[in-house]
């Protein structure tokens, strides 16, 4: 509350149920009140980004809902809209200290969120600001022809939805950007520098490098890079859940994970028919019964995870002529280990988290060469 400005990934659909659910969701069917971004607002936040995984959980009609109530609580929102002009376009909050932009995109969405482009002829799409990307997975040739084996392939490559398999020496993976959207969105934060005082973009994506899931994959570093190139004063990646490393690149901040601040995505009270599947009688069946099959009755997925219930606040700090002055980092803890209900919130963590959290990050973020004291 105390920020000039702050800034949160909604990850959640404001509405009350009026549509139902797509066919795909984000890993789960998400769903607040429409008061929760007065709540936001109240609590201090200003800006927002939209462009997620869960845009599209209920659909275009879900997604309008929610940016409606965003509007409505004066939280300004960036990453989704109308088309992709609107997706893309940045948004800008008016701060005591100066202009504030905010540009959004996704590289993880689901089948058919991203937004479309308008045309003379036909109107764009609603949906999210994505960053497309391809995967290369090489295989050494015994692993590759057993492969074909499986799935005969005419050319050299198998695909596999949007990955390629090709032979080589080296097993590895490689991730190529949609220069397209890459460009686009850079041209975006190209504005909002000639528009704004201060430029935050950010990024929602789950991908990791194949050397785990502490460290970003290779389009993450290319993409915070491009942005702050051109322009933008901080880049904020959300969308792992874990906590990653923070690089100093050209003088300014790229948070390459954010963690998680709320994450309560257990107490919805209605889920879609697709969240009951494989739970035994599921027209009888209840919020709570898809949950508790989901995760063995909490002993798998999130809540078996601690590293996805520790995280931290960042507070950066700049002079007036937008030089890094600090960054302060407050470890929170969101409850491991609680019940369904209590468990999601932010704490400011114990001691002992306190200590675990910081040693993460300082072992994450010395590989970019940027120091914790």
């Amino acid at each position: 509350a105390n920020a000039d400005a702050a800034f949160l990934n909604l990850e959640t659909i404001l509405h009350d149920f009026e549509s139902p659910g797509a066919a795909f969701s984000g890993g789960a069917y998400m769903a607040s009140p429409r008061s929760i971004a007065a709540e936001l607002k109240a609590a201090g936040f200003d800006l927002a980004s939209t462009a997620n995984n869960h845009a599209f959980d209920y659909g275009a009609e879900g997604l309008t809902s929610t940016l409606r109530a965003l509007d409505a609580a004066g939280l300004v929102h960036a990453g989704a809209g109308r088309n992709l002009a609107w997706a893309r376009a940045p948004a800008y909050f008016e701060s005591r200290r100066g202009r504030v932009a905010l540009v959004a995109a996704a590289s993880s969405i689901t089948p058919g969120s991203n937004a479309s482009a308008q045309r003379p002829d036909l109107p764009g799409r609603p949906g999210v600001s994505p960053l497309r990307f391809t995967a290369s997975v090489t295989l050494t040739k015994s692993a590759f022809e057993e492969l074909r084996s499986v799935i005969p392939a005419p050319t050299g490559s198998v695909v596999l939805g949007t990955v390629r398999f090709n032979p080589g020496e080296k097993p590895g993976v490689t991730f190529a950007l949609n220069r397209s959207d890459l460009d686009e969105i850079a041209a975006s934060v190209r504005e909002a520098r000639r528009q704004a005082d201060w430029v935050v973009a950010s990024l929602h994506g789950h991908e990791a490098s194949p050397a785990g899931r502490e460290q970003p994959p290779s389009f993450h570093i290319e993409y915070a890079h491009a942005m702050i190139d051109a322009g933008a004063d901080v880049v904020a990646i959300h969308g792992p859940h874990v906590l990653r490393g923070i690089e100093i690149y050209r003088g300014k901040p790229i948070f390459y994970s954010l963690a998680n601040l709320f994450f309560e995505n257990e107490t919805m009270r209605f889920v879609p028919a697709e969240a009951y599947e494989g739970v035994a009688n599921p027209f009888a069946a209840t919020p709570s019964d898809a949950y508790d099959a989901r995760t063995a009755n909490g002993t798998r997925s999130f809540p078996a995870d601690r590293a996805n219930w520790e995280s931290y606040l960042a507070e950066v700090s700049f002079t007036p002529q937008r030089t890094l002055a600090a960054i302060r980092l407050t470890p929170i803890s969101l409850g491991f280990g609680l019940t369904r209900t209590q468990r999601g919130r932010p704490r400011l963590a114990s001691p002992t988290e306190a200590q675990r959290i910081l040693e993460t990050l300082e072992r994450l973020s010395a590989p970019f060469g940027t120091k914790l004291s």
